[in-house]
């Protein structure tokens, strides 16, 4: 973990879902100094709020830091950064509880997989108040009050809905820099969330399709044609869409096959595991649809949405061990 800094961060800032993401970047920014607030629900924050938010990285000493934790939005206030990192399937839900911490200068920052979390923020809470983010930290939950995060901090990209970069994306890069978070901005940031979903789609849905982590499946011959072959399906999508990604299956597929620990499970494969609901619909579920209705054949991802779709609202009853 990076060394504790003497200057304060200056914004006040609530996390909403302070799961892995959640939980690692308000975490950070909390230990920075930042006036930070947590917003969670059940025995994550109850341990939160009893014994403070530890961070643990892969290689390096844990550190615990004493943060503010509610699940009551409307007793925090106005924030002037809100960071939405809860799932994807929790955002319908979530947005509503949002107006409590959102004043006339609220940046709200999605930090959700897929590419429709952005827009429906927007479409609550405005446009102008959005920041898109791509994270490519890898963190989790490992019991309630401790987050897991790589050793080395993934990057996470801001970007506007439109094209342009703004000084509020600026300062909010900066800010979490300011706090040692590896943050960036990109022009254009659709494209950025389509690449993020090219690889999601291939990494979370093949892993949770054959119950295995990554170094079992890039190991495998089945295993490294069906990650690739997720991928492309994917690119070729978004290439109907009209979003310039040509190119990005061949070159996400090295980054994963080169930098993704062999150890890795997604986050989908975990909560398969653990009997918790899975982020499909929004990841293979929205390569499957969007192809369907431009005209692009998708069948490795249909399969892995037919193969999981069971298990979309949790573990069966009836499932086999």
């Amino acid at each position: 973990v990076v060394p504790l800094r003497t200057e304060r961060v200056s914004m006040r800032i609530a996390v909403v879902g302070a799961g892995g993401q959640g939980g690692y970047l308000g975490g950070t920014l909390a230990g920075f100094g930042g006036d930070v607030t947590l917003i969670d629900r059940g025995e994550h924050l109850e341990a939160i709020r009893l014994h403070g938010l530890t961070l643990r990285p892969s290689r390096g000493e844990p550190r615990t830091v004493r943060v503010a934790a509610t699940d009551d939005p409307a007793s925090v206030g106005a924030r002037d950064l809100v960071l939405l990192c809860v799932k994807t399937y929790d955002l319908g839900d979530a947005l509503p509880g949002l107006q409590p911490l959102v004043g006339p200068d609220t940046a709200i920052v999605s930090v959700q997989n897929g590419i429709d979390a952005p827009d429906a923020i927007a479409d609550v809470y405005g446009a102008e108040r959005v920041i898109a983010g791509v994270s490519y930290v890898a963190a989790r939950v490992e019991a309630p009050g401790l987050v897991e995060f790589g050793g080395v901090a993934g990057r996470l990209i801001l970007g506007d809905l439109d094209a342009e970069v703004s000084e509020r994306c600026r300062a909010t890069a900066a800010l979490l820099r300011s706090a040692g978070i590896r943050a960036e901005t990109a022009a254009g940031i659709r494209a950025a969330l389509w690449e993020k979903l090219v690889l999601v789609a291939a990494t979370g849905g093949v892993m949770a399709l054959l119950r295995l982590p990554w170094g079992s499946v890039i190991d495998s011959r089945v295993g490294r044609a069906l990650a690739l072959g997720v991928m492309e399906e994917a690119e070729a999508v978004a290439l109907a869409c009209g979003v310039d990604l040509e190119g990005a299956a061949e070159r996400v597929f090295r980054f994963a096959r080169e930098r993704i620990s062999r150890s890795t499970r997604s986050s989908m494969l975990d909560d398969l595991l653990n009997g918790r609901r899975l982020e499909l619909p929004s990841l293979n579920g929205t390569v499957v649809r969007l192809g369907s209705q431009r005209g692009v054949r998708t069948p490795l991802n249909s399969t892995i949405c037919s193969g999981l779709e069971p298990y979309v609202d949790g573990r069966p009853s009836d499932a086999l061990d």
